[in-house]
């Protein structure tokens, strides 16, 4: 059986550090995300941002992929390559950003709308973004990994959206990708069960249609079988005293957008 990696409330902390290096990489984008700007130039922006920090990318030569950050616009779903087409208006971008500093990762994605985009969509990005707080709200003491997959598809399905299946959340420490997966869907009370220490990638990837997916011959790109939207928000998360606490943030992404709200607020020290 595979033993979870408890961390220590230092190695916390340095989590965290990388993490929020994550998040305001992401805020310095929420400016850019214009019509007009293509996703080569967006990585290079994040890259220059993410070494002018003292950290290295997290993603560039994981598992060798090619680029800073992995972007999804619109039916993709996930590890989309960053290219030279330009974004237009009413398009949407998932981008999933990684930092590297002190031997610790920090991971995680925001889609956001490219000018002014379909109302119907925008329900799409509101309902993944909250359903990410539902499956945080269930990271807690004498929970297990199937009661926060389970809040999240619960909530996701309840609007009509499909589940994707085959790509999970994760741990997270000095490997990228730790044990547990969290699968953004279960049944309560099933999977492993939450310790203190442990630290965990939760990032629901949501669909406006259809749950299947197709895998593309570059080997990385992923898009929704029927081309329908996608949305991807993520998350790192500790469980401290029994309780989960944000280690990333989408303050400076709510800053840059002027975006007013307290979903973090009971997740936050």
């Amino acid at each position: 059986m595979k033993t979870l990696n408890l961390k220590t409330a230092e190695e916390i902390e340095l989590i965290r550090e990388s993490a929020l290096i994550v998040s305001k990489t992401l805020g310095m984008l929420a400016k850019e995300v214009q019509p007009g700007v293509t996703t080569l130039q967006l990585d290079s922006l994040a890259e220059t941002f993410i070494r002018d920090h003292g950290a290295t990318p997290g993603f560039l030569g994981l598992y060798d992929f090619p680029n800073t950050l992995c972007v999804s616009p619109n039916e993709q779903v996930v590890h989309g390559i960053p290219n030279d087409t330009p974004l237009k208006e009413g398009d949407i971008i998932s981008i999933d950003c990684g930092a590297l500093k002190n031997d610790f990762y920090g991971d995680h994605a925001y889609t956001f709308p490219v000018g002014e985009i379909a109302a119907e969509t925008q329900k799409l990005l509101e309902v993944t973004k909250a359903s990410l707080y539902e499956g945080i709200k269930a990271f807690k003491k004498n929970n297990r990994v199937g009661d926060v997959g389970y809040a999240i598809q619960n909530y996701c399905e309840s609007y009509g959206y499909g589940v994707v299946r085959e790509l999970v959340g994760h741990g997270l420490g000095r490997v990228m990708h730790e044990e547990p997966e969290m699968p953004n869907y279960g049944k309560r009370g099933r999977g492993k069960k939450f310790a203190n220490g442990m630290v965990v990638a939760i990032e629901p990837m949501i669909n406006m249609g259809t749950q299947r997916i197709k895998h593309h011959s570059d080997g990385w790109t992923i898009t929704t079988r029927d081309n329908r939207p996608s949305a991807h928000f993520e998350h790192n998360i500790a469980m401290v005293d029994g309780k989960p606490e944000l280690l990333s943030t989408f303050a400076y992404i709510n800053e840059a957008l002027g975006i007013e709200t307290d979903e973090e607020l009971e997740y936050t020290r």
